[in-house]
């Protein structure tokens, strides 16, 4: 043996096979699609897919996934191509999960336990990986039997109580000591973020969340607007976990800040929903949404359905958006604006990261759509209220007339300066009130 021979830290390539259940219940969905859709997923977590099988059932067995005779089938499969990695396009119960795996020999992996380990490698900063582990760990939880199985003896009887289990609620506490404190720790990023929103509320920058499924250039359209590198783009699956914003300007003096928001996907595991909650807020606190749609895609409509449910678990799915159709460099824009489904709730926009085209339009759109958001005010306030006077001049459409005693402001601006004015001329008016007196 050479001690001096460099070692090879690269992980050994996983073959993986794909398995699908096609219920019917995802209209416009079909088996095939999703499982292309996991095999882009497969690819972007490291695995080579060797293979791929699906089966149309009302429902799928509680035991098996796939029914019986077909997961028997698997068994030639395996010998025909030689997985190393089976995973199923669906969340698999424990049960389903250990009855493959001792069928097959092999690791057995659902849909979220892929997705999972795709936002692990991804996750670059301490914030992400933090709701990562979280996510991971909560669905790990409840497959603790599964995972510990190498402690139980198959025979029963005589000798076979006790250490197994004892190991197993050892394990369950350490994990559920390990979810607290990582929920606490989620929690003060969540705490931080409202801060930092509040600042930038204070500051009257309006904010825009850029959402949409993955992969549909939502960082690629940031770096355009923002004209510089300000987030990471490939073409790949959930290439971007970590929020990015960036200051935008729309014209006129207009400026906004725009925030990159990770990508959803069909099928989204729930504990990723949970776990992300603290950077999702961004989505529910911004003034406005961007929805990014990839037009090139021929699933645009399931694109658009799984956004705008996971918009609505968040309680931001009637909010303002503009769309911005992009990739408007690989299809017919005039014809892909009239086919956007609904919600649509503000203006379609082709757009073309690559290319720049649409991008001026864009901004119009956006800046429009800010606008409208704008209440009217007609107002007193003393002229000790100066600072906030600067910053409605700054940040609104208003008419000054100074008065003897008092400053008459009347026009339009955004809503969280309309409130504090608001509030600056009641306290005004007590005043004026406690002096008549």
């Amino acid at each position: 043996m050479n001690r001096n021979a460099p070692i090879d830290l690269t992980p050994a390539l996983e073959y993986a096979f794909l398995i699908a259940v096609d219920t019917g219940a995802d209209e416009g969905w079909t088996a095939e699609d999703s499982l292309e859709e996991l095999a882009s997923l497969a690819d972007t977590a490291g695995a080579k897919v060797v293979g791929a099988e699906w089966q149309r059932r009302r429902h799928v067995d509680p035991n098996w996934y796939l029914g019986k005779g077909k997961a028997q089938e698997l068994r030639e499969a395996k010998e025909q191509t030689g997985f190393t990695l089976l995973i199923a396009d669906d969340e698999l119960s424990p049960k389903q999960q250990r009855s493959l795996e001792e069928l097959l020999g092999v690791k057995v992996l659902d849909r979220s336990g892929l997705i999972l380990d795709t936002f692990a490698q991804h996750a670059r900063t301490h914030e992400g990986r933090l709701q990562v582990e979280l996510a991971q760990l909560e669905y790990q939880l409840p497959r603790l039997t599964r995972m510990w199985t190498h402690l139980s003896r198959t025979g029963g009887g005589i000798g076979t109580r006790g250490p197994g289990e004892t190991q197993l609620e050892t394990d369950r506490r350490v994990i559920r000591g390990r979810i607290k404190k990582l929920k606490e720790r989620v929690e003060g990023v969540r705490q931080q973020r409202e801060t930092a929103g509040r600042s930038r509320d204070r500051r009257l920058v309006p904010s825009v969340a850029i959402v949409g499924y993955t992969n549909a250039g939502k960082s690629s359209l940031l770096n355009a607007l923002a004209g510089r590198e300000a987030a990471r783009a490939e073409d790949q699956l959930f290439a971007t976990l970590d929020p990015t914003s960036r200051q935008v300007k729309l014209g006129d003096g207009q400026s906004v800040v725009l925030t990159d928001t990770v990508g959803f996907i069909h099928k989204l595991p729930h504990q990723l929903v949970d776990a992300f909650r603290a950077t999702l807020e961004e989505v529910v606190r911004a003034d406005l949404l961007l929805e990014v749609v990839d037009g090139a895609d021929r699933h645009v409509q399931e694109h658009r359905t799984t956004v705008q449910t996971v918009l609505e678990e968040l309680g931001a799915g009637d909010k303002v958006r503009v769309v911005a159709l992009n990739k408007a460099d690989l299809y017919d824009a005039a014809r892909a604006v009239s086919d956007v489904p609904a919600p649509v709730m503000g203006d379609v926009v082709p757009v073309s990261a690559v290319t720049g085209y649409g991008l001026d339009t864009l901004r119009l759109s956006l800046s429009s759509a800010i606008s409208t958001l704008w209440e009217d005010v007609d107002l007193l306030i003393p002229y000790a209220e100066g600072e906030l006077l600067a910053r409605v001049r700054e940040r609104g459409t208003v008419e000054v007339e100074y008065r003897d005693t008092e400053v008459h402001v009347q026009g339009r601006m955004v809503p969280s300066l309309a409130g504090e004015l608001r509030a600056a001329a009641a306290r005004w008016a007590r005043v004026q009130q406690g002096t008549t007196a």
